[in-house]
């Protein structure tokens, strides 16, 4: 009563103007997306572009807007950590819900990941200097600086609700989420290229040159990569595209909530709140799902590397490759499917209360989920319509049917478990009871246990309950704990274990896995233009899905 008393004299000062700022709120955000999806269009014409050899746009055109891109964002980053640590009055609330520890914990490392990345593309483009344009060399530099800045920005101002030049951040903010998603997207095309570059060589190995590429500026002339460490650069910046990729696609939805709570109103104190003490990492498990899962990820580890060095042999070997690729997919996308259900069929005994209370960032967790698993439904979708109707008939034919069937299920059921689990409410929370308990349960004695669990009076600690004493037998303590626990258990265990096959599912395709390549099946069917085109705007959401359903399974097991 204290708090509304307080809160009464501010709140009806500001009642009449509610309405206009929501609109203005409407407008400042309408204008933002408007920049955001100029740039992105520009960005998207000139990296497409730049990605065939016959149109008339460079690689250097790309890196040169690039690097303008990252400039103008570096320059608004320090601009707003500056206006905030000189006024503090203008982060009036943070979201408890938005960047979490493993979210940034991730972006960090990811964001390390690229440094390397960067001081790797550097030293290879110097290692022809005299054939390279200078904003080849400066463009990893400037991407690095980029990096450092946006990485600590975002540790640091992740949860703020920023109440001053309103408009002014959120345009920033999603000029910085485009230049994230420019990059991501030059990262794919670039991947894309080198992909398809090998394979029309007849050649999988991820360490082909690619001289076409880093001499279209130079106006023919080839820029040859002969040197032993101009090798080791080029390999090294080519296997951490993928830590690249995710780093800005963490950076984007990290800025989006941000942009989400520019202005945003938040209560002195929420009645219901998702902030649990971070547990230990096998505290409450039975280990079952723990152990399942690093047993999947070694073995699917040693599958990689075996298909990986047997794939680009003789026919022969590489059907042997794709046999124990699929089986292995086959047998992982399973178990997944079987424990994402039981996950929602322990979620029918909760009587955990839902949580309806308004977060962004769990609403983008549910979009982005669905969205970027529409990827694979559609590479499986069209693998299931090349073998059904494909004139062969073996056995590599119904394993690719197979693991297109289970990938659907899979998607479908732990999209399903997922949501569930992030609506669900703090441990120990019920839904509230219609009528009032009209007795206490002090002073009874009950032979029925889960009569006992059913009264709403009831303590959900752990208490002691003695029989009578009228009893002939020996009195007997016997401790009640909460019904929920085995659940919570079984909750984590399944938790840490589709956590640690996404993640191994994550690792084969964006280190270069592509079965979809190897096996002719689909590419007879469409032909290579068609399906290296489904292929390559399709995989890079199902690489995404992967590394953001770890993220929400890591959230999931915490709030179990």
């Amino acid at each position: 009563m204290s708090e509304a008393l307080a809160l009464g004299p501010k709140e009806s000062a500001q009642a009449p103007r509610a309405a206009p700022r929501e609109v203005w709120k409407k407008g400042g955000r309408l204008l933002s997306v408007l920049l955001a999806v100029n740039v992105l269009l520009l960005a998207c014409t000139l990296i497409s572009g730049g990605a065939f050899n016959k149109v008339a746009v460079y690689d250097t055109d790309v890196f040169a807007l690039l690097t303008t891109m990252m400039l103008l964002a570096a320059l608004w980053i320090l601009f707003y950590l500056l206006r905030t640590a000189r006024c503090p009055e203008a982060v009036p609330y943070r979201d408890a819900h938005a960047g979490p520890i493993w979210l940034r914990g991730g972006l960090v490392l990811f964001g390390i990941c690229t440094l390397v990345m960067d001081v790797f593309k550097t030293g290879y483009y110097s290692s022809f200097f005299e054939c390279q344009s200078a904003i080849k060399i400066l463009h990893p530099l400037i991407q690095a600086v980029f990096v450092i800045v946006q990485t600590y920005f975002l540790w640091v101002s992740a949860k703020d609700c920023i109440h001053v030049h309103l408009d002014l951040t959120r345009c920033g903010l999603m000029f910085t989420l485009t230049t994230n998603l420019a990059i991501w997207m030059a990262a794919v095309v670039d991947e894309s290229v080198h992909q398809a570059h090998s394979y029309g060589n007849a050649s999988h190995t991820r360490l082909t040159p690619d001289l076409e590429r880093a001499s279209s500026s130079s106006g023919g002339d080839a820029c040859s990569c002969n040197t032993a460490i101009c090798q080791i650069f080029q390999q090294g910046y080519f296997y951490l595209y993928p830590f690249n990729i995710e780093y800005s696609l963490f950076a984007s939805t990290m800025l989006y909530v941000m942009w989400k709570n520019v202005g945003r109103l938040l209560a002195a104190a929420l009645g219901h709140s998702h902030t649990p003490s971070p547990p230990s990492l096998f505290r409450e498990t039975y280990f079952a799902g723990p152990i399942l899962g690093l047993i999947l990820f070694m073995v699917g580890l040693v599958v990689f590397i075996i298909y990986e060095v047997q794939v680009s042999g003789e026919g022969a070997r590489t059907q042997q490759a794709l046999v124990i690729y699929y089986s292995f997919n086959i047998v992982c996308l399973g178990l997944m499917t079987l424990v994402s259900l039981s996950g929602s069929v322990i979620y029918r005994f909760d009587r955990r209360a839902m949580d309806h209370h308004k977060n962004p960032t769990r609403t983008l967790d549910v979009a982005l989920l669905m969205g970027a698993a529409l990827g694979q439904y559609a590479i499986s979708y069209y693998s299931i319509v090349a073998v059904v109707v494909g004139t062969p008939r073996d056995l590599l034919g119904a394993l690719n049917l197979a693991h297109a069937l289970l990938m659907i299920a899979q998607h479908t059921f732990q999209n399903v478990f997922i949501i569930e689990s992030l609506h669900r409410g703090p441990p120990g929370e019920e839904p509230p009871r219609e009528s009032p308990p009209k007795e206490p349960c002090q002073g009874l004695t009950f032979a029925n246990l889960d009569a006992l669990h059913a009264l709403p009076a009831c303590p959900s600690t752990p208490r002691l309950v003695k029989p009578s004493s009228a009893d002939p037998q020996e009195a007997v303590a016997i401790i009640l704990t909460p019904r929920g626990h085995w659940r919570r258990r079984c909750l984590r265990d399944i938790s840490l274990f589709l956590l640690l096959c996404n993640v191994i599912l994550w690792i084969m395709p964006a280190f270069g896995a592509r079965p979809h390549f190897s096996n002719t099946v689909e590419v007879d069917f469409y032909g290579y233009s068609l399906w290296a085109a489904i292929v390559n705007i399709c995989l890079p959401f199902g690489i995404f899905y992967r590394m953001h359903a770890v993220s929400s399974l890591l959230e999931v097991y915490v709030l179990s």
